[in-house]
């Protein structure tokens, strides 16, 4: 019997797969538990307007992220920290403080865990830090250090 899986079955397959299994198998565990479905013509042109609404999504989210890299590469966010002689910071910026002066001055609310600083900054001036707004799109952010 063919089936469509409603969910991950462990040994089976992925959400969304077409599986043909037994017979008994199918009735008495995937059916009854709802883990999936009888893969009949009109649940499988409803699995492909699912596919294909999904995939639309996916494309709009990247296309919304591109747009979020462009505004991000023209934008400098400005850091005010403490420091001692030569520009050395007391202390250091984090992404934490990146992401919320990035939020109070630009309104861009971007999950810190986002923001790839490789080493938090210790020192003023500029820092360009790269900032994974997609699997697939990173952008730039320049990160102006100003003393307090």
């Amino acid at each position: 019997m063919k089936v469509i899986l409603m969910k991950d079955v462990k040994g089976q397959g992925k959400k969304g797969e077409v599986k043909n299994v037994s017979d008994g198998y199918a009735r008495n565990y995937l059916l009854k538990n709802n883990l999936a479905k009888e893969a009949t013509s009109a649940n499988l042109k409803a699995l492909e307007a699912k596919k294909k609404k999904q995939k639309q999504e996916e494309q709009e989210e990247v296309e919304e992220a591109k747009r979020l890299k462009e505004e991000l590469a023209n934008t400098t966010v400005e850091v005010k920290a403490k420091s001692g002689d030569g520009g050395r910071l007391f202390g250091s910026i984090t992404n934490k403080q990146i992401a919320e002066a990035l939020k109070k001055s630009h309104g861009h609310k971007i999950d810190k865990r986002k923001i790839e600083l490789d080493s938090p900054i210790r020192a003023l001036g500029y820092t360009n830090v790269p900032v994974k707004l997609h699997p697939e799109v990173t952008g730039t952010i320049k990160v102006h250090v100003v003393e307090e």
